[in-house]
């Protein structure tokens, strides 16, 4: 099952309170202070692991508390330090605080470590308190409480192409044949119901492509399935919009995305694409060349394939893809 969102609470762990004791010995009836520090509690640390893909272990399990820290004693001895709490989370996923809207981190590069609620510092025991006005304080400080959060947590899918279109155009097949993802395909719409992600090995380098499902007209006001999956097209570098041309108005369905992508993140419109008119094995000639003048007339990139039995040019399509990637990669 594919969870891109969970809200969950942490807190981290409160410190230990200092310590009131006095040192006895056979010659010292009542000696000086020697009550200890408390240890100070564990922070909460998110840290992106790249063997998860979803959020899925936050469905169930909500709340999460680092340990608190052990209590000063006698003896001049400090508490234990509570022990800090890590929350592995998949590699672009985003923390906000519920509660103010604030984004507190991105998880975006491999091997991050952010400390996300701080543990609360350990009192101070009634050695450490002591003055030139009172040599015997009989009081000793309590530990401070660690931070509280309630976080929402949001993966973005973190691929470097976005393949988009209408329900059925032929997305996963082309992922399926491109690289070793094998997604659940039909002849129906809406087989696709979470982004699928397949690893493409081309020439030098290998790129994540993904399959964002369930794009409809008015996806960007939650019709459909849509609106759940356009955050994850944000962060690709280059965007396949994929356009079933066996249909009889394939330039009214690229339109129809385009404005749901524009009116979801005015960026769209600026955004590098590339356009592939598929099922070409069985569409006619004519709308086919009508649909490639109107997408020249644009000026983007154009390929015509049928996924389903390699005709067409796939090969050149993997090729552009890798151009643009290996571009993007030059310019960040």
């Amino acid at each position: 099952m594919f969870v891109d969102i969970a809200n969950i609470e942490v807190k981290a762990g409160d410190g230990g309170n200092g310590a009131v004791s006095f040192y006895r010995s056979p010659a010292t009836a009542l000696g000086g202070p020697d009550g200890g520090n408390g240890g100070k509690g564990g922070d909460v640390i998110f840290r992106t692991d790249s063997n998860l893909s979803t959020l899925y272990k936050f469905r169930n399990k909500k709340k999460f508390f680092a340990q608190n820290g052990g209590n000063g004693s006698g003896k001049k001895c400090s508490g234990k330090s509570g022990e800090n709490l890590f929350i592995k989370v998949p590699y672009g996923t985003i923390i906000k605080d519920l509660d103010s809207d604030i984004l507190i981190c991105d998880m975006n590069k491999p091997g991050m470590n952010v400390v996300v609620a701080k543990g609360g510092n350990g009192g101070i025991g009634n050695f450490n308190l002591k003055s030139s006005v009172n040599r015997a304080p009989k009081y000793a400080k309590k530990g401070q409480p660690g931070e509280y959060f309630n976080l929402c947590l949001e993966l973005k899918l973190l691929a470097d192409v976005g393949l988009v279109g209408m329900p059925n155009a032929g997305k996963s097949t082309i992922i399926s044949v491109i690289s070793a993802a094998r997604p659940k395909i039909a002849d129906y719409p809406f087989t696709t119901v979470s982004p699928i992600l397949g690893v493409v090995n081309c020439f030098d380098k290998s790129f994540v492509v993904a399959d964002i499902p369930g794009l409809i007209k008015g996806a960007s006001h939650g019709v459909g399935l849509g609106h759940e999956f356009l955050k994850h097209v944000q962060r690709c570098k280059v965007l396949v919009h994929v356009v079933d041309v066996s249909l009889e108005n394939p330039i009214e369905n690229f339109e129809i995305i385009n404005q749901e992508l524009y009116s979801f993140d005015e960026k769209f419109e600026h955004f590098p694409m590339i356009v592939v008119a598929n099922k070409i094995d069985i569409a006619c000639e004519e709308n086919i060349l009508k649909f490639k003048n109107y997408i020249n007339n644009k000026n983007l990139n154009f390929f015509t394939i049928s996924a389903t039995n390699g005709l067409g040019g796939l090969g050149l399509l993997l090729r552009k893809m890798y151009e643009f990637v290996v571009k993007m990669d030059f310019k960040l």
